[in-house]
């Protein structure tokens, strides 16, 4: 196996006209923030939008991991208090039976460092979905797929329920015949599965102290592995898998791994592309720390308030060792930000970052 890429500055290449596409990307996401706080009176995240659960947990860093492996947050053995939040990708609150790609966003409290510039507080984020691909190569391309979601948004509820079931057909046999729709599966065609069961992924890279990864959550403990692939039943229950989610967590010991994905070949592994998948073969996944969530109510008022409304996660919230990389992930920093102002004004709700122990 070759050995992991060193980070430099160098990997990136920033286009020219990337402050457009950025202010393109947070015109867009305020269509699709006002459009939804006018009709419901109360603004939400501009993408995933609609929570399924919200939990509280332990991350433990794994101890005498090899020096590639213990690498900013991680170079450090212990353990960290974490909320995760699971939801789907819409920028409206939409009736379960429109199904979407699965979204967990996990927040790790008291991460020691030097921070990415205008990080608050002292978290490190991590935004992922279940699927090891973005749907668009750059950021202006993404802009395309989302003025198409914008201007679906809190529009013609049954037809969305209605071209999701057919989405849904049309993606299970492409899937039959050994081909995976990221298009499809955003527009509403993905697999209404439970999230518990779901492994997550990051997608684009980062900074991994001296070298380059993704990252990735996968579900190992018995009651959760059960729940994979498991399709949830929403007819007639606009909010089946948080009732689902919240019935199955009453009773489950939840335990994920955060698996690292070292570059060892930017050719193969690019920065700049996330539509290419890192083969796993040539950079396996390696275990870095461990996520522990006792039994527990996900849908907890006090929580959801503290953490679905004064909270938000963004990718830009951590440290300079784990820096995102690349063309989508430069262009995610300032929108992600501009929303949370939205949602702050509308709601008059102070977001912040929470405080450690």
């Amino acid at each position: 196996m070759q050995a992991p890429v060193r980070y430099s500055p160098d990997v990136e290449t920033v286009k020219p006209d990337e402050d457009k596409t950025i202010e393109g990307l947070c015109q867009t996401f305020d269509t699709i923030l006002q459009r939804v706080a006018d009709d419901s009176g109360h603004a939400v995240r501009s993408v995933h939008a609609k929570s399924h659960g919200i939990l509280e947990g332990t991350m433990r860093v794994e101890a005498g991991l090899p020096p590639e492996l213990a690498q900013g947050l991680f170079a450090t053995p212990g353990e960290h208090r974490v909320y995760l939040r699971m939801s789907t990708n819409a920028g409206d609150i939409l009736p379960d039976s429109v199904s979407l790609p699965r979204g967990l966003a996990l927040k790790v409290l008291d991460a020691p460092g030097a921070r990415l510039p205008d990080a608050e507080g002292t978290t490190q984020n991590f935004i992922m979905v279940n699927g090891p691909v973005f749907q668009a190569p750059s950021a202006d391309k993404f802009l395309g797929s989302l003025k198409l979601l914008a201007a679906t948004t809190d529009r013609a509820e049954g037809l969305k329920v209605f071209g999701s079931t057919v989405l849904r057909g049309v993606n299970k046999a492409l899937q039959a015949v050994g081909v995976e729709s990221t298009t499809l599966a955003s527009l509403g065609g993905a697999p209404n599965v439970d999230p518990l069961g779901e492994t997550y992924y990051s997608v684009t890279p980062f900074r991994y102290g001296d070298y380059i990864a993704k990252f990735s959550v996968r579900p190992v403990a018995p009651a959760l592995t059960a729940l994979t692939g498991t399709e949830i039943d929403a007819s007639g229950r606009p909010n089946a898998i948080r009732e689902t989610v919240q019935s199955e967590m009453r009773g489950i010991q939840g335990v994920w791994e955060f698996r690292v994905q070292l570059c060892r070949d930017l050719e193969r592994q690019p920065v700049e592309d996330p539509t290419v998948q890192w083969d796993e073969e040539e950079a396996p996944f390696q275990t870095v720390a461990t996520i522990t969530v006792g039994p527990q109510d996900s849908w907890d008022p006090a929580r959801v308030q503290a953490v679905d409304e004064e909270m938000r996660f963004s990718i830009w919230t951590g440290l300079d060792a784990h820096r995102p990389l690349g063309n989508i992930n430069r262009a995610r920093n300032a929108p992600y930000k501009h929303s949370a102002q939205f949602r702050e004004r509308f709601n008059g709700c102070p977001i912040h970052e929470p405080a450690g122990r």
